[in-house]
């Protein structure tokens, strides 16, 4: 009995491996990782009149992020192209209008001059208002061109004051052009409304969230921030799904990203040679609030509508982002100039939004399409993908069977021996 359950786990567990491996296939060369161009880091400071107050480490919050930038401008690394923009740094009136345009470039993003930087920071005296939504958007400009890896850093004490220009709408506009944009955010001395805004900006974009009460934590994580943008990035490439197959787009092997309306569909073409195998996985993002029990559906048809394969996931609200994929084998033909099939990829979504959640732009969506070599004999098709698996599995078998003789050979002889005895 111990020797059927332990060989059913680790068919359970081959099985599992296997599912996965066909579930979430590995990523694909489009969007190929981005080293040409240096990558691009935008300091975004909250430099409001709220940033008096005293309650980081028994100094004010202005002389806590100074300290922390200075830290931060010495441990830059040097292939990194660093910018500082600021909000609220210069206009001290009660003008909301003008208010809610105080955003300017402190230092231009390029390679860093540490002393010129530090002399800028230095300048800074809290004075303002706290137009967010405005600095994201001259931020992304700041960073606009080439294909590096853009983040922008942004550290607040505050909400914004500037509505009806919501910044969490205008991380979702940045999210939405498919730049590879990233904005992490930092709040000081968080309070719950702040902490909801911050986090809501963050993960529009894929992005990070973090409260900071001490110094020592906002040089660590801005630090960690900094250095996150010299890792190699993928940059997916944006492209526009139809509503049916025969208006799709034609896709390679690649990454790609698009945005999905609720509960809407997305089409896509991919042209799959015999003897070559297409996997297929693809990512829709919650990135809003939205209402618990939804799924994603990734179907393969052909372009006459008959299912090939699927594959699909549900969610209960405790996910920010649900993922599926799929995998397709195309035998090999005896022609010699066989035609490729189109394959017509269809995303799904059954999202929904509770009344006065904004529905637009549509959810992020992330597809990676790899179309490679399918495996060289028949019967390694039918073996989805086990491969050499199949002979683990029959050694284990053998040893099963082996050892269940040799059990059995000694039970009996130690019984023979008992009853001679």
């Amino acid at each position: 009995m111990i020797t059927r359950t332990r060989l059913a786990a680790g068919a359970c567990a081959l099985l599992a491996a296997l599912t996965a491996g066909i579930a979430f296939p590995a990523p694909a060369a489009a969007g190929e990782p981005t080293g040409e161009d240096a990558p691009k880091v935008n300091l975004v400071l909250d430099v409001s009149g709220s940033m008096r107050t005293r309650d980081i480490d028994g100094g004010t919050r202005m002389a806590a992020a100074k300290q922390a930038f200075n830290e931060v401008l010495d441990a830059t690394p040097e292939e990194v192209r660093l910018g500082i923009r600021t909000l609220g740094a210069d206009y001290p009136g009660d003008d909301r209008r003008t208010g809610c345009e105080d955003t300017a470039q402190l230092y231009p993003v390029g390679p860093l001059d540490r002393t010129e930087a530090k002399t800028a920071v230095a300048t800074l005296t809290p004075t303002g208002w706290t137009p967010i939504g405005p600095a994201l958007l001259e931020a992304a400009d700041d960073l606009d061109g080439g294909d590096g890896s853009k983040r922008i850093v942004l550290i607040s004490d505050g909400e914004d004051t500037c509505a009806p220009l919501d910044p969490c709408e205008v991380a979702r506009e940045i999210a939405a052009k498919g730049i590879g944009l990233t904005i992490d955010t930092l709040g000081l001395v968080p309070n719950a409304k702040m902490r909801q805004q911050l986090s809501c900006i963050a993960e529009a974009t894929g992005g990070t969230y973090t409260s900071v009460e001490h110094t020592d934590e906002l040089t660590d994580k801005v630090n960690q921030l900094v250095d996150r943008a010299t890792d190699p990035v993928v940059t997916p490439v944006a492209t526009e799904g139809a509503d049916t197959c025969a208006k799709a787009p034609a896709l390679e092997s690649g990454l790609y990203t698009d945005r999905e309306e609720f509960g809407k569909q997305r089409w896509y073409r991919v042209d799959v040679e015999p003897g070559q195998e297409l996997r297929a996985s693809v990512s829709v993002g919650a990135d809003r609030t939205v209402n618990p029990s939804y799924g994603v559906l990734l179907r393969a048809v052909t372009v006459h509508g008959r299912e090939i394969v699927r594959g699909e996931a549900a969610g209960n609200g405790r996910t920010d982002a649900l993922s599926t994929g799929l995998r397709y084998p195309k035998a090999e033909s005896d022609e010699e100039d066989a035609p490729a099939e189109t394959v017509c990829l269809q995303v799904t979504n059954s999202f929904s939004v509770a009344a006065g959640v904004k529905t637009t732009p549509g959810l992020p969506l992330e597809l990676t399409v790899d179309v490679v070599d399918g495996p060289g004999d028949s019967d390694d098709v039918a073996s989805f993908g086990l491969g050499r698996g199949w002979w683990l599995l029959g050694v284990l078998v053998l040893i099963g069977f082996v050892a269940g003789l040799l059990w059995g050979w000694l039970s009996r002889w130690r019984f023979a021996v008992w009853r001679a005895n």
